[in-house]
């Protein structure tokens, strides 16, 4: 045994062996009897196994238990781990910004971002937010809820994504909150409708530019567009060509700001109507409508109204109306499709046309997430509304953070890219690709290549059938074409035996031809006892003599022949390690 632990105290040896193995060594032996001479284990090779069995059965109890572990973890005999604690992710916060009319917290009642994050809804409208953003730290919003002049809320809480159901600016009722728009999208917080484009809803003009772009996209025909006129102030509107006519001054909302004008006079009127306001204002032909068009976009959901007045007001949404759904056509999907695009995507959004007494269409305005929800399915809407959030949340929010994949970007209109196959991770790797020789083929003849430097671990082939065994992760490897010459030393390594059955599992592993010896050569000292390698020390030849039975077990087909090649090579081993 002193033998022994003076051959086990070299540290590479010690690395590879198996876990518990040192702590065999370590129990007091007890037995006294002195282990035999190397001259007397060769000679008597039968007492040699006898005394492995009675003071050295720790030792080879060791070495049997990890040849066991060995041979079953490829056949899937062993255990499977224990179950790991699951782990509790903390509640996503949504900040609903909409009025206190319409309860969104029973919306969201039961639903999961991923099926297993809880989901904690924090509704309050613009005027109740307050916040502050920061490069690092997000955005923590200040939550100031009042109910009849009594605060009824106040918390501060940093949201993990939004629902913009209000609009963030009125001139008709002094209201801008652009300023909270901006701090939101400075925290980098992701919202229905995006923060880029809720911005840019604050300015109608702004937004009928880009009506302009579709229509000069698609032409008059596929998208009519009702013609307009920008003017920044009152001084170019000196005269309108044609009456009546329609004046819509700054950035209003529900019909507030547009004043229908009959006459020259009353024109000069409203001009100076927009010199005290200080705005711009956009001018428009009257169309004499016999009723309202609304398309409406809920994700992948779509709706289409008919609204006709009833009090006879040339407004549609004023005074009392008639409302009823109609049957969505390819037109209206068009016309919804194409205004969904601007500003990077809206996932929802409605667009508003007028249908004239002359059969004409006029499209006039397209709305975003703030819309007012019409008809007889508000409430169907509104949890479309939520299934689409809890759908964006899953896939812009990943379940361990808020950072989002260097290979995987938040991209939430481009298609993810498909994944490669298992035959095209080979290539991109760089690992050769084995293709199996035909049955009855003719075999390759063993090519010549310059000896090789690394470990011995390295130099080693995998079974048939089998991917190359990789090296460790700290070792460079060049790549290698599938026509080099690693893999035709790898087919023409077998025996004759073995190319006669393809599907033959090989039970042992023969080693790479040496430059200069011929196929016959290699082959009888393939049947050979594999000699210990004269440049390694015995602790390094042990180690390679079990990474060979290692390898030879996973093709063994029943689990007694590979107890058996065990013993064999354990009795070759310690063989070795006397011999001197």
């Amino acid at each position: 045994m002193n033998f022994l632990r003076r051959r086990l105290s070299d540290s590479s040896f010690v690395a590879n062996l198996p876990n518990g193995y040192m702590t065999d060594l370590q129990r007091p032996d007890s037995s006294t009897s002195s282990p035999a001479s190397p001259a007397m284990e060769r000679r008597h090779p039968q007492p040699l196994a006898a005394s492995f069995s009675s003071p050295g059965s720790s030792l080879f109890s060791s070495f049997s238990s990890a040849m066991k572990q060995t041979s079953q973890a490829p056949s899937g005999l062993m255990e499977p781990p224990g179950p790991s604690a699951p782990i509790v992710q903390r509640p996503r916060i949504l900040l609903v910004i909409d009025d206190a009319h319409t309860d969104w917290t029973k919306y969201f009642h039961g639903k999961k971002v991923n099926g297993e994050i809880e989901i904690r809804v924090e509704q309050a409208e613009f005027s109740e937010l307050n916040l502050a953003a920061y490069v690092t730290g997000g955005c923590m919003v200040d939550m100031q809820v009042m109910r009849n002049g009594t605060k009824v809320v106040s918390r501060s809480f940093k949201p993990d994504f939004i629902l913009v159901r209000q609009h963030a600016y009125s001139m008709a009722l002094g209201e801008d909150y652009r300023s909270l728009v901006i701090g939101l999208q400075y925290g980098g917080l992701p919202a229905v409708n995006s923060l880029y484009s809720v911005y840019n809803f604050c300015s109608k003009p702004w937004v009928f530019s880009q009506l302009i772009k579709i229509f000069h996209s698609l032409g008059p025909e596929k998208f009519p567009l009702v013609e307009q006129t920008f003017f920044p102030n009152h001084k170019p509107m000196l005269t309108a060509p044609h009456f009546p006519m329609v004046v819509k001054l700054g950035h209003a909302h529900a019909g507030m700001g547009k004043i229908r004008v009959e006459n020259q006079h009353d024109y000069q009127d409203i001009t100076s109507m927009v010199a005290m306001a200080k705005t711009y204002a956009t001018t428009e032909a009257f169309i004499d409508s016999k009723y309202d068009i609304r398309i409406q976009k809920i994700g992948s959901n779509y709706k289409a109204y008919m609204r006709t007045s009833i009090s006879g007001n040339w407004k549609a949404n004023t005074g009392s109306a008639m409302l009823e759904q109609v049957a969505m056509t390819e037109r209206y999907r068009l016309w919804v499709d194409s205004c969904s695009e601007m500003f990077g995507g809206l996932d929802v959004c409605a667009v508003k046309a007028v249908h004239g007494k002359d059969g004409r269409d006029y499209i006039i305005e397209v709305m975003d997430s703030s819309m007012p929800l019409i008809g007889e399915h508000v409430e169907e809407d509104r949890q479309l509304m939520a299934d689409l959030v809890v759908s964006k949340m899953s896939q812009l929010l990943i379940p361990g953070g808020t950072v989002p994949s260097p290979l995987r970007p938040w991209a939430a209109h481009t298609k993810p890219a498909k994944s490669p196959g298992p035959a095209q991770l080979g290539p991109l790797l760089g690992q050769p690709q084995s293709r199996p020789p035909t049955q009855g083929g003719p075999r390759q003849t063993p090519t010549q290549q310059p000896a090789r430097s690394g470990s011995p671990s390295q130099q080693r082939l995998s079974p048939q059938g089998q991917q190359p065994l990789s090296p460790p992760s700290g070792s460079p490897q060049p790549q290698r074409s599938p026509g080099s010459p690693q893999l035709s030393r790898a087919s023409s390594g077998s025996s004759p035996n073995q190319a006669s059955k393809p599907g033959a599992p090989l039970t042992s592993q023969p080693r790479p031809p040496v430059q200069g010896r011929s196929a016959s050569q290699q082959g009888e000292e393939s049947k050979k006892p594999a000699p210990p390698h004269p440049h390694l020390n015995k602790s390094q030849s042990l180690t390679n003599s079990l990474s060979t039975s290692d390898t030879s077990q996973r093709g063994t087909p029943s689990e007694d022949e590979a107890k058996a090649e065990t013993i064999r090579n354990l009795r070759k081993s310690f063989a070795s390690l006397f011999s001197d």
